[in-house]
């Protein structure tokens, strides 16, 4: 009856996630099947998987920028999800725009909650860390794909060491973490999550307040004390805009990339949450 569905940041590699959905289902006492959708292009597929082509009428247009994925999301659910199925949307980051973008574009998705952690949904050229990001992804993006194509061709040893190197700051590293980082050594997948970063810095402006007002009592808003992506003064416009609203300041100190090492704690946070709603089904 109930589907948990995360939609994730960028990189939208589903690797990142697997130890917080593996946390968030055994917290749920292993009730509800737990999925995510990685983000169209962003990761290698395994060998196992046949790929076929779509016909040309259900070919998606400009499927790896952000208007594409929104729609590759949507093309999913109806695809793979029983329209019986009520829907917990865990979105993060980037991932939370684009459930905005669902549940406006789709308004017969059958939302129970939606989550939305560190959520950029708005302004983020003008944040800490996108006016650093914005030149780079906007206009020098080109540059990188060269050394990253050269790297491609090493051992997956060294790839791991390298990527064990440009984290050895970080505590308490998730090892799932790791393993996914080594997606973005494949240039196609690289040049994919950038081009739709790129997207990100121009389109993602003014946060769509309508969409929010109309399913405010289905939201839940976690944001970062200390986050440079949606900063503080972020939080503080949602509390105020949306006083009635289930808009929340972590206190935990947990970073923006939280799949890095705070997985299990996220996903008790969340469960201890819903637990009142999934106890009125």
């Amino acid at each position: 009856r109930v589907l948990f569905l995360v939609i994730p940041g960028n990189p939208g590699i589903v690797n990142f996630y697997r130890t917080f959905m593996h946390k968030l289902y055994k917290a749920l006492n292993q009730l509800y099947p737990v999925w995510a959708v990685s983000h169209a292009g962003h990761c290698v597929p395994p060998p196992s998987i046949e790929i076929t082509k779509e016909s040309e009428q259900e070919a998606l247009e400009d499927v790896y920028g952000l208007n594409g994925q929104i729609a590759h999301k949507i093309v999913f659910i109806r695809k793979y999800v029983p329209k019986n199925v009520k829907l917990v949307l865990i979105g993060h980051s980037i991932g939370c725009y684009i459930i905005l973008k669902m549940m406006k574009q789709e308004p017969s998705l059958r939302v129970l909650r939606a989550v939305l952690l560190f959520p950029t949904i708005e302004r983020m050229a003008q944040s800490p860390q996108g006016k650093l990001m914005t030149p780079v992804l906007c206009r020098l993006r080109y540059v990188i794909y060269v050394p990253v194509y050269m790297l491609s061709f090493l051992p997956e040893s060294v790839k791991t060491f390298i990527v064990r190197f440009v984290l050895q700051g970080m505590q308490n590293i998730d090892e799932a973490s790791l393993s996914a980082s080594l997606c973005l050594f494949n240039v196609n997948c690289l040049a994919n999550a950038m081009y739709m970063a790129s997207q990100e810095m121009v389109q993602v402006v003014d946060r769509d307040s309508s969409v929010i007002k109309e399913q405010l009592k289905k939201f839940i808003f976690y944001y970062g004390a200390s986050d440079k992506w949606c900063p503080l003064q972020y939080y503080e416009d949602m509390k105020m805009e949306f006083s009635d609203g289930d808009i929340r300041l972590c206190e935990k100190g947990i970073r923006h990339a939280f799949v890095l090492d705070a997985s299990k704690q996220m996903a008790a946070m969340i469960v201890d949450w819903l637990c009142k709603d999934l106890l009125n089904l």
